[in-house]
Order: C-alpha cells, then sequence, then structure tokens
C-alpha cells in the first residue's frame, strides 16, 4: 500500500456512504429526556408524559436566603430556621406567621420542639443551643463546638446535640446539664433520629457513617455509605431505616456560615455585650432576639447576603442516594443521582417524597421504585419537607420560603425543553405530540447557544392537536414551550418531535499532494527499492488549504519538481472532508504555468487519488486543481462545491546536458572546464569520477549550484602520466543525472 507523507492510508479515506443533509428531527420521549427541561406547575410520570403539578401554594416567604430547619409543635405550628441572618420563625396552624427570635450568630441549622411545645434553637458558628418558652429566651447548653446540625429529643426526655466540626454528640438533661455521649471520629454529626427501640441512629461526615448507638459510647456502624454526607435518617415502620447521603453539603454549609460570620465581624468594631430580652409588642406576637447594651448602636449592620457555595462537582458519578437499611442491616438503594444532591425525605403512605438541589425539585418515588417528578419550585435547593394534614409542606434555600402542595392540580403550567442545536443553521419543519386536553406549544430561535436578546419572541400558539408547522426564523438552535391549561380531558404531553433541514455545509478539501509512484506490474512495484534518489531532490510535496506545506522546511510555498525512473507514475492525492459527513465525488484538473484555461483530468472520482501516466504531461510547470462536490447526496439547488489548487508543480524527465571543453595540459597540471544545463529545472549537485574512482563532489565555477545552467572548472594537478577516464555526472532538482567522459592523455 503507499503511503504519502502526512497521510491516512488509501484505502482508510474510503468509506461507506453516508446520508445526506436531509430532514433531520429531535425527539424526546422518555423520562429522562423530559428531566432536563425546566417545570412550572408541571409533573412529570415515570413514563415521560407532562401533566400538571399539584397546585402549589407559598405559605411563608422568610425574606431570608435559606430555610435550614423546620420542627413542627404539639399545637400544630410550625418553627423554621434560617439563614444568614439567624431568624427562627413561627407559622400557627392557620397559616399566620412571626419573626419568633433572632440569634446572635448568622445560621440556625437545627431547631426542635419537645412534648410540651418548648422551642430549642441551635446557632452556628461556634454554636449554643437556646430554650424559648412563653416569651423567655435563655442559654440551654454551649457544647464548644463550632457547628451544631442536628437536634433531637430521646424517648427520655433527654436532648441530644450533633456537632461538627469535631463529630460529637452530646445528651443534655432538661436542666441543661450536658456530657459527651459519644465521639464519632469524623469531622460532623449531620443527622440524628431514634429508632422505635429508643436506640440513638446518627449519620457523619465526611466518611458517610450511619452509627446506632445503644449507651454512651456503645455503637456500631450500620452501614459505611459510598458518598460523603448522611444529610436525613428517617425509621419507617416494619424496622427498617431509610438514609439519605449526598456529596458533602455540610462544608458548603459551614463554608457560608464562616463568610457571613467574618464579614459581620469585619463591620462592626468594637461590639457591646448582649443580653437577650422579649419584645411582646408587636400584634403578631412575642419577638425574643439579641440586643446590645445601652450606649451602642441599636442596630448593627447586617450581615452581607453570601451566595450558596456549590458543591463539589461530581459529574459522571454518583451524586447522591437514598438507601433502605433493614433491621439485619442489609442495604437497598432504592434511588441515586449522577446529577442532583437530595436534601430531605418524607415517606407519606406508601410511597416516599425526595427532595433534591435540581431546581428545587421534589420527587415522589412509588412502592414499585417508579419515579414522578411532583413540582420544581425553581429554586436552588429544597432543603426540608414536612408532613401537615396528609399533605407536603416544602422548605427552600435562595428565598427561604415554605410551600404546601395541594391536593388538587394546578390552573395552569408550563414546560420549558432544553436548548437543541442543530449544528449549523437549519429551515424548522413541523412540531408533532402525543397528548390531549388543554395543551399548546410555542417556539423560538436564535444563534447563541443560550436564549437570550438577540434570540426571536416565542412564536404564536400552536394548539391543533397533534402539531403544526413552526413558524420561528431559521436558525442553529431552536427551544420549544408546552402550556397545559385544567380542562376536560386532563392535558397531557408525551412523544414530541420537532422535524428541521439542516443548512447544508460545502466540503473541504484539506490538502493536495503529488508524488512518483511505481506503475503497478512494474519490477519497482514488485520488489523493494533498493536505490535512492539523492538526499538533495525533492521526492514530494503537500499543499493544505491553510497554505502549509508538508515536505518542506523553506518558507513559502516551494515549486514541487518530479522526474520519471522507469515504471513509475505520477500520484495525485488529496484529503478531503464534508461538515455533514455527505458522500463526496471529485474532478481534477491541471493547467501548464503558460497555459490560461483548466484541463478535466477525471470527472466524477470516488476515490481519493488518482495516478496519471508520467508520460502524458512533458517537462513544464503545472498546477493541480481538485474540486469536491456533494452533489450525489444533495438536490441539484443545495449541493455545494469547493476547491483547492497545489503549488507550481514541476515536472523534469529530461536529464541535464554536459558540454565539455578540450582540456588544457600545463606539464603536470591538467584542467577540464565544462557547462551543464537543464531544461526544467535548477542544477543541484556536481561531481565527478577519475578512472572509476569515488565520486568527488565538484563546486561550479560561482560557487553556488542554483541555476539551471552552470559552469565548470576541475584542475588535477599532478597529472598522472598515461590514459586516463574522467567522468562528469551533473543532477537537477528532480534527481535525473546527466553524464559525459572524456579521455585525458
Amino acid at each position: 500500500m503507499i503511503r504519502i507523507p502526512g497521510w491516512l492510508p488509501l484505502g482508510l479515506l474510503v468509506t461507506a456512504p453516508l446520508v445526506a443533509s436531509s430532514t433531520a428531527s429531535w425527539e424526546m420521549n422518555t423520562y429522562q429526556d423530559f428531566l432536563k427541561g425546566r417545570f412550572t406547575g408541571v409533573a412529570l410520570a415515570h413514563d415521560g408524559t407532562l401533566r400538571l403539578a399539584p397546585r402549589l401554594e407559598t405559605l411563608f416567604s422568610s425574606d431570608q436566603p435559606a430555610v435550614w430547619a423546620v420542627a413542627a409543635a404539639p399545637d400544630g405550628s410550625l418553627y423554621l430556621g434560617t439563614g444568614h441572618r439567624g431568624r427562627v420563625y413561627r407559622l400557627d396552624k392557620a397559616g399566620s406567621s412571626s419573626l419568633y427570635w433572632t440569634a446572635d450568630q448568622p445560621e440556625v441549622f437545627a431547631l426542635a420542639v419537645d412534648a410540651h411545645g418548648v422551642v430549642y434553637a441551635a446557632s452556628s458558628p461556634n454554636g449554643k443551643v437556646y430554650r424559648i418558652d412563653k416569651g423567655k429566651c435563655t442559654e440551654f447548653y454551649a457544647p464548644a463546638a463550632r457547628y451544631i446540625w442536628a437536634l433531637a429529643f430521646g424517648p427520655g426526655g433527654d436532648l441530644y446535640v450533633g456537632t461538627g466540626d469535631q463529630g460529637k454528640i452530646f445528651r443534655v438533661d432538661p436542666r441543661g446539664h450536658g456530657e459527651l455521649y459519644f465521639d464519632s471520629g469524623q469531622a460532623h454529626i449531620t443527622a440524628l433520629a431514634f429508632d422505635p427501640e429508643g436506640r440513638l441512629l446518627a449519620g457523619s461526615e465526611p466518611n458517610g457513617l450511619i452509627y446506632r448507638i445503644s449507651g454512651r459510647e456503645k455503637a456500631f456502624v450500620i452501614y459505611d455509605a459510598s458518598l460523603p454526607e448522611i444529610r436525613r435518617i428517617v425509621p419507617v415502620a416494619g424496622g427498617d431505616l431509610l438514609a439519605v447521603a449526598m456529596g458533602g453539603s455540610a462544608m458548603s454549609r459551614a463554608a457560608a456560615a464562616a463568610a457571613v460570620s467574618q464579614a459581620a465581624a469585619a463591620a462592626v468594631t468594637g461590639a457591646a455585650a448582649t443580653t437577650i430580652t422579649v419584645d411582646a409588642s408587636a400584634e403578631s406576637g412575642p419577638e425574643l432576639k439579641a440586643k446590645p447594651d445601652a450606649g451602642k448602636s441599636a442596630t448593627p449592620p447586617s450581615p452581607p447576603a453570601i451566595p450558596s457555595l456549590p458543591i463539589i462537582d461530581m459529574s459522571g458519578v454518583e451524586k447522591s442516594a437514598v438507601y433502605r437499611i433493614h433491621p439485619d442491616n442489609t442495604v437497598d438503594t432504592v434511588w441515586s443521582s449522577k446529577d442532583e444532591n437530595a436534601y430531605d425525605l418524607l415517606p407519606l403512605g406508601p410511597d416516599l417524597y425526595l427532595s433534591t438541589d435540581g431546581q428545587g425539585r421534589i420527587y415522589r418515588l412509588a412502592a414499585n421504585r417508579r419515579m414522578t417528578l411532583v413540582a420544581q419550585l425553581n429554586e436552588s435547593e429544597t432543603t426540608r419537607l414536612v408532613e401537615r394534614a396528609g399533605g407536603v409542606l416544602a422548605a427552600t434555600a435562595e428565598m427561604g420560603r415554605l410551600y404546601r402542595l395541594g391536593p388538587g392540580p394546578a390552573v395552569s403550567g408550563s414546560y420549558e425543553a432544553p436548548v437543541h442545536d442543530a449544528a449549523t443553521v437549519a429551515r424548522w419543519g413541523r412540531i408533532s405530540w402525543r397528548g390531549s386536553g388543554g395543551v399548546a406549544f410555542e417556539t423560538r430561535s436564535g444563534n447563541s447557544a443560550r436564549p437570550d436578546k438577540t434570540w426571536s419572541e416565542w412564536s404564536p400558539q400552536l394548539a391543533t392537536p397533534g402539531g403544526g408547522q413552526i413558524t420561528s426564523p431559521n436558525a442553529r438552535f431552536i427551544q420549544w414551550r408546552a402550556r397545559l391549561a385544567a380542562s376536560d380531558p386532563e392535558p397531557s404531553v408525551a412523544n414530541v418531535t420537532l422535524a428541521y433541514l439542516p443548512q447544508n455545509n460545502p466540503p473541504v478539501v484539506k490538502s493536495i499532494s503529488v508524488s512518483a509512484v511505481a506503475a503497478a506490474g512494474s519490477a519497482a512495484a514488485q520488489k523493494p527499492a533498493t536505490a535512492q534518489l539523492p538526499a538533495t531532490a525533492s521526492y514530494s510535496i503537500t499543499v493544505t488549504d491553510t497554505g502549509e506545506t508538508g515536505a518542506s522546511t523553506l518558507t513559502g510555498t516551494a515549486a514541487q519538481t518530479l522526474s520519471r525512473s522507469s515504471g513509475q507514475q505520477m500520484q495525485i492525492g488529496w484529503q478531503a472532508e464534508d461538515p455533514d459527513g455527505d458522500r463526496l465525488v471529485y474532478a481534477v484538473y491541471f493547467r501548464g504555468e503558460d497555459e490560461m484555461e483548466w484541463k478535466l483530468l477525471k470527472d466524477n472520482v470516488t476515490e481519493s487519488s488518482l495516478n496519471l501516466d508520467a508520460d502524458s504531461l512533458a517537462d513544464g510547470r503545472y498546477y493541480f486543481r481538485v474540486a469536491a462536490s456533494d452533489r450525489l447526496v444533495n438536490p441539484p439547488e443545495m449541493a455545494k462545491q469547493r476547491d483547492l489548487v497545489s503549488p507550481p508543480v514541476v515536472i523534469d524527465n529530461t536529464p541535464p546536458l554536459i558540454t565539455v571543453a578540450a582540456p588544457q595540459r600545463n606539464g603536470s597540471r591538467m584542467e577540464v572546464s565544462f557547462q551543464a544545463a537543464d531544461s526544467a529545472s535548477p542544477l543541484r549537485r556536481c561531481e565527478y569520477s577519475l578512472d572509476a574512482g569515488t565520486w568527488v563532489p565538484l563546486d561550479p565555477v560561482d560557487g553556488v549550484i542554483d541555476s539551471p545552467g552552470e559552469q565548470f572548472r576541475l584542475v588535477i594537478e599532478p597529472m598522472p602520466s598515461g590514459e586516463h577516464v574522467l567522468v562528469f555526472r551533473v543532477y537537477d532538482s528532480a534527481g535525473n543525472a546527466g553524464l559525459a567522459k572524456i579521455i585525458l592523455r
């Protein structure tokens, strides 16, 4: 097989026929397809069907960046711990809300309410636990830990406190006397719960361990998760435990708290000592807050809002999971994700609700493990899920709100598909779908990867059952949106297909090479070559579409010189490709340097090379042109053609002519002058041999061999007596050798 320098083997350049730039389609059919879009009031069933989501009602907006903790009281009220201003809010059974307490630290990560309705709130960093009862707030316990992540009451009324950054659990009796209950050796205790037998359950970070603690410093690891943080532990009927593991949220929350604390400290110089007071003047109820001593500013500057810090990127690997741990300590993974962090779970009847950081999504996992996207709150995280009156409440980070999922469907909703890239400007066809009820589609298009002000407006709605023609402008990117409205029958959407015709892109001829090759059947082709061209001969040259040449170290694009030895052919090879993957056909042309028009060598070439008999072109300078077309697979009006021209190629089959003058003898000195000339290319090398001896290089009279004609002079001194044979050999740029012999006496 002939291998041209810098090329793939010729056989690899011939590929199977490919389809043309014909109609393509963008289809969304499965649950995973639709999950990539944006949901507003729309749910996604496990079979990939869009329907109206449960009605979503905002119960409370804290006006804080995040709701970290939610605790229910015996009277039906809820308490919400927030960040980054360390506030606790109360939401009564009727839905009225009030600011209940303000901590002297920026975060309230944990809350607990005892059987009498007394609220216990843990502040961080430099955390303490406060007891808030009937308008009175007292410091209940200071564990000497930087963070307090979890609070849980045991069967005997003791409060258990999970801390970081030393990973310890403290047990505090009702009088506020505490002791170290368990030292995990981990950095953080991130979750606490009690099983039906009254044993303490704890989750840790960074090794993702779940402990069963039966007594002081008596613990057993019931599961070692592959993920770093155990976010939540929930005992369920039958003795099983459900646990949420994720990629490490504790450190992100800790970093946010530390940043807020440092910013607040920098903003306040010489802060006064604080005392906790009660302000009962507000009609909404008492507010407990830390208040500066007299003589100092009554309103310290608010700490700046700190954005939620991202979890470590774990793209392509498991990012979070939900485990079911059985009484015999065997474990099943009931759900996992490579894209989202799970934050909380809520068993409700036979189903399991799960909240994530994927735009604040809430999923429902049925007993048969079929997943439904119930709602998307379009916030950064849904941090907590709470059952209330058989329904689901959801707390969020970013807007710091509490939502209620209603029992009935929303009145309307929309689904925004991800942006589709047609790879080139496309002409849009029809959009079609399978569905029922009040459904309408809109489209928009643009030439930037993300929709911005340069995109078209949303198109008029298409409400015809089954679909219709897209009216958005031709562009590279497109997006569709489905609007669902309550109707009879219930609105639904599935199997959406958008057709388009990509613009046909022209082919590209990337390079042309011209070289001498052995003719098929020749002796040179049948046996290895033993003779080589001189090192100065130019064997082959390649021109690319960027103007770069292979096999050349000269500045600029050099003219290539080819010679023909017995049994050789000239091979014109090229490399071309089509952006659309279309099959290409080629036409090859030539013209002499002094000619005006291109002459066709061969048309309809499907290979990537063409061989010529070297005698078909006489000596001279030539250009070769390769034109590539995709007309075989495109209609005539859409077919595209592009070409590339080679640099000049000098064809030189004639050796130099040597003319020797009569030798001049002067005693023992012999002087021989001769002239060498070539009709097609510059001379490159001269040498002589005396009496069939070693070839000796010879320079021209002007010192440099660089022109088609050169003068040479050879002086032999002393000249041996007798008769001698002197042979001159001169090479041209193509490697052709001219010979001349003279007898010296």
